[in-house]
């Protein structure tokens, strides 16, 4: 064999084995295009690997859900479950803590935290914000790290009450008068806004006196935010009065008490306005499902009130700093009972944070005659103060006294300060403001004459 035989048959067999090699890379692999099974699930089967982690998600969601609704039944039921409804439980629209994302919790906005976990900051409004009760609430609900909302139209609130605020972030206030739609995303909604005195609830300074202005807040006005709190899954709580009960027959007054209110009457407009919006309220609960809280509020005192509103306390102690006789209207023998603003607002946020509708008295059960109260006034301000008697003005309740046995059971609240104790806190308020403003009057006058 020659060296060119060689070198062709070397060549030949190099040839014959590439063909080969080259005609096994393009038969047909019963696995598809990889020999390796591995490579072959993850690449060529991504469409069942995609139904089976859809179906293992689906179930682990379902699971997990199931329980959490299991346990939220079992450990707190919904007042609307409890009533005998058939509604389903709702669901609140709230903000996270860090307030930049909007989320569904099948937790209710008030609703009690686990011991461990930190409390979620909730966004509330509170309508009357700038008023004296209104301010002071809001004052806690800062405290306590809420994002507040405070929507007054300045009738009888102060922005001076809330200038302590101004430039927190977690605040808010708005120009409105709530017989005015508004919308806003909330967790829950103090309603408050409604002149609370004779001389305010009597006037309205848009209708030029024609109509009273507290029976336009009370109904409009209510109707108004609970549409708000139905279409955002708010709670909602109502501050009515006492004075729900009129010239009460039933001495203490307990909440099965239905009253004795004239309808015609020169104080109907505020008393038959507060029934009204409990009316209201109660529908939107029954035949809405809404999560609603009912308030009747008693005499209450403190720093912040008006001066001049006409109401007793602040009618006294006016008087009294000012050197003016204490006026007395009718015999001076019709009692009440009063509570200091820090009591009230204990009380309004259990009520809200709890799990009963109402209505829940909230009020001091020590009861004063207005003889009596004058006394008192005459103590801590002045004892040469002097008494002054004048007749009794119309449909004027002779007995007023909370029966507070429910809240002290349900809400485990009753209040803590008494009259001697929060009367001078309130006289040092009203001394600042008093003869604070006459300073600056006086001044301007001077300024004014030079």
């Amino acid at each position: 064999m020659n060296n060119s035989e060689l070198i062709h048959r070397t060549t030949n067999t190099t040839t014959n084995q590439a063909q080969q090699s080259q005609q096994r890379d393009q038969s047909p692999n019963p696995l598809g295009k990889s020999t390796n099974p591995i490579r072959f699930m993850f690449r060529d089967q991504r469409f069942i690997f995609l139904l089976i982690g859809v179906a293992i998600a689906t179930f682990f969601f379902t699971a997990v859900r199931h329980h959490h609704h299991h346990h939220h039944h079992r450990t707190r039921p919904d007042p609307v479950i409890e009533s005998g409804s058939n509604l389903p439980s709702r669901r609140v629209l709230h903000e996270s803590g860090g307030g930049d994302h909007i989320g569904w919790s099948s937790l209710s906005a008030g609703g009690r935290v686990p011991l461990g976990l930190k409390r979620k900051s909730l966004r509330i409004v509170v309508t009357g914000g700038a008023g004296f009760v209104g301010s002071h609430l809001v004052d806690r609900l800062i405290a306590r790290g809420d994002s507040v909302i405070v929507v007054d139209n300045f009738f009888t609130g102060r922005k001076d009450n809330l200038v302590h605020h101004f430039g927190d972030p977690r605040f808010e206030l708005i120009r409105h008068d709530v017989v005015e739609p508004i919308l806003l995303e909330v967790d829950q909604i103090y309603h408050l806004a409604c002149p609370a005195s004779p001389v305010h609830y009597k006037f309205n300074p848009i209708l030029d006196s024609l109509i009273c202005g507290a029976h336009k807040t009370n109904v409009v006005g209510t109707l108004n935010m609970l549409g708000l709190a139905k279409r955002v899954g708010a709670r909602f709580l109502l501050t009515s009065t006492s004075e729900v009960y009129g010239d009460p027959l039933q001495h203490p007054q307990a909440e099965s008490y239905w009253g004795n209110v004239n309808p015609i009457g020169v104080r109907s407009c505020y008393d038959e306005g507060k029934r009204t919006a409990e009316t209201l309220s109660m529908d939107y609960h029954r035949g809405h499902g809404l999560e609603v809280r009912i308030a009747r509020i008693f005499n209450t005192y403190g720093p912040r009130m008006c001066i001049d509103d006409g109401r007793v306390v602040s009618n006294f102690v006016a008087q009294a700093l000012r050197k003016e006789p204490l006026t007395v209207y009718g015999d001076g023998k019709q009692t009440r009972s009063f509570q200091y603003v820090s009591d009230l607002v204990e009380g309004l946020m259990r009520l809200m944070e709890g799990d009963h509708v109402g209505p829940f008295n909230l009020g001091n059960p020590g009861e004063f005659t207005m003889l009596e109260l004058a006394q008192v006034v005459q103590e801590v301000i002045d004892p040469n103060a002097k008494i002054e008697f004048r007749p009794n003005t119309e449909d004027d309740p002779h007995k007023r006294r909370p029966d507070i046995s429910k809240a002290k059971e349900l809400l485990g609240w009753e209040p803590v300060v008494s009259l001697r104790k929060g009367l001078p806190l309130m006289v040092s308020d009203f001394r600042q403001r008093i003869f604070g403003d006459q300073k600056d009057s006086d001044a301007a006058s001077s300024t004014s004459s030079a």
